[in-house]
């Protein structure tokens, strides 16, 4: 059965801490509900007794006028009726700021319980920013980043499994169809096919509903099975780590660094961002921006030699004691023996100053462009030695198979994943996490 019963007891697991974690975000958010409700009761109640405060000092005021009046009818005849009205304004003056005092008090007063519901709601986020550890985190990023793509899939899988009760030639011929709508890849899915029949036939399957879990087992071994790709980032031992990061322009290459910069920075380490896409317009001036968001270093200069730029980056990372230098390049794949004179040049120039570096390649794959994002790996490998994928955008996209599809295709380990938009959601890739949130409906 090879994997299957290891995988199961992985979702059993995974299943479970989720309802804890779902658990615990439900009793955290009917905390603050009941501190919001308690703070608007609060407020309320001191808006009444401002308002009635203001009414007690309407009729202060009123009374007040109406003794003016009763003066000055009783000595309007007389000559010295003059002083006894100044002097009665007089003292009205003298009353008023001292019957406004207390209301605008109390206004004070209201005005700092406002001030309090900001606090409540970081409540309400501090589960996610202090409470959770980087797996609970991942386990919630997987489930909510491939969530499109489970709906459809599974979704599709589960209807397959009971429109057919038993396996035959016809469930075979629909099941293709669903993985390759799934971008799984029109050799992989042969591939795949293949293995299934022999298993089914080996162990006798008939139950469709079983026959699900197999599949699940199957997709699983396809990427881990035989081969020591590692999804790990390879730090240098001395010195700053070089990560050199390519791809064509358009797939969020810049973003995916300022994101990567961002979690290096959370990890406590020294990051410089080196701008050697130097002739695209705004390319300069986009990564500074990251590095200022992301409070990273940053080393560029525009419209000149890119490799030259890395060096003098180098040297200065050095001289800054920095952990890990990211390296931007220029995204142009259509003239393929350029660009492989470029990055050639630049890998010799950063190998001249950095030992055995760069440490990685990585190379950026926007999810939503499918099989195109296949070609563009099985491009970039011919040019330069790519060690790693980033897949960005899989949230963006209900084809989610395509990371299965570039491992089998072209032999390159996923080593991370963008599952949203936020400097968080760039998460390091994980088989377990990647299966479990695109199938856990079904097991």
């Amino acid at each position: 059965m090879g994997l299957f019963q290891k995988f199961k007891d992985m979702f059993s697991s995974k299943k479970q801490r989720e309802e804890e974690l779902e658990e615990m975000l439900e009793n955290e958010t009917e905390e603050v509900e009941e501190d919001e409700e308690k703070t608007e009761e609060e407020v309320e109640e001191s808006t009444e007794e401002v308002e009635d405060e203001e009414i007690e000092e309407t009729s202060d005021e009123e009374e007040v006028d109406e003794t003016e009046d009763e003066e000055f009818v009783e000595e309007s005849d007389e000559p010295e009726v003059e002083e006894v009205p100044d002097e009665a304004k007089e003292e009205t003056h003298e009353e008023e700021p001292e019957v406004e005092e207390e209301p605008e008090e109390e206004k004070e007063e209201v005005v700092e319980e406002v001030k309090v519901e900001p606090k409540k709601e970081k409540k309400k986020k501090g589960l996610f920013g202090f409470k959770l550890s980087e797996k609970d985190k991942d386990l919630l990023a997987y489930d909510k980043g491939l969530e499109k793509s489970r709906k459809e899939f599974v979704s599709e899988l589960s209807i397959l499994g009971k429109k057919f009760t038993k396996v035959n030639e016809e469930y075979y011929e629909e099941l293709e169809q669903l993985l390759i709508s799934a971008d799984i890849g029109i050799n992989t899915v042969f591939k795949f096919m293949d293995r299934l029949r022999d298993r089914v036939k080996h162990e006798n399957i008939t139950d469709t509903n079983y026959l699900t879990e197999v599949i699940v087992d199957e997709l699983l071994m396809i990427y881990v099975e035989g081969s020591s790709l590692t999804d790990k980032i390879n730090m240098a031992e001395e010195g700053p780590t070089v990560i050199l990061m390519v791809g064509v322009n358009g797939v969020g290459k810049t973003t995916t660094i300022g994101k990567l910069a961002h979690k290096y920075i959370k990890e406590g380490k020294k990051v410089m961002l080196i701008a050697g896409d130097t002739f695209r317009a705004g390319a300069v001036p986009q990564l500074e921006e990251w590095a200022n968001r992301t409070g990273a270093l940053f080393f560029g200069k525009e419209n000149t030699d890119p490799a030259g730029v890395i060096f003098d980056g180098l040297v200065k990372a050095k001289e800054e004691k920095v952990d890990i230098v990211l390296v931007d390049t220029a995204g142009r794949l259509q003239n393929k023996v350029n660009l492989m004179n470029e990055l050639e040049k630049i890998n010799k120039v950063i190998g001249r100053h950095v030992p055995n570096a760069p440490h990685e390649t990585l190379l950026i794959i926007d999810a939503t462009t499918g099989q195109n994002g296949i070609s563009q790996a099985e491009s970039f490998k011919e040019i330069t030695n790519i060690t790693g994928i980033v897949l960005t955008k899989l949230d963006g996209t209900a084809k989610g198979g395509i990371v299965l599809a570039i491992k089998e295709n072209v032999g390159i380990p996923v080593k991370f994943i963008g599952l949203g938009e936020q400097m968080e959601d760039l998460r390091t890739f994980d088989i377990e996490d990647y299966i479990y949130g695109l199938f856990k409906d079904m097991m």
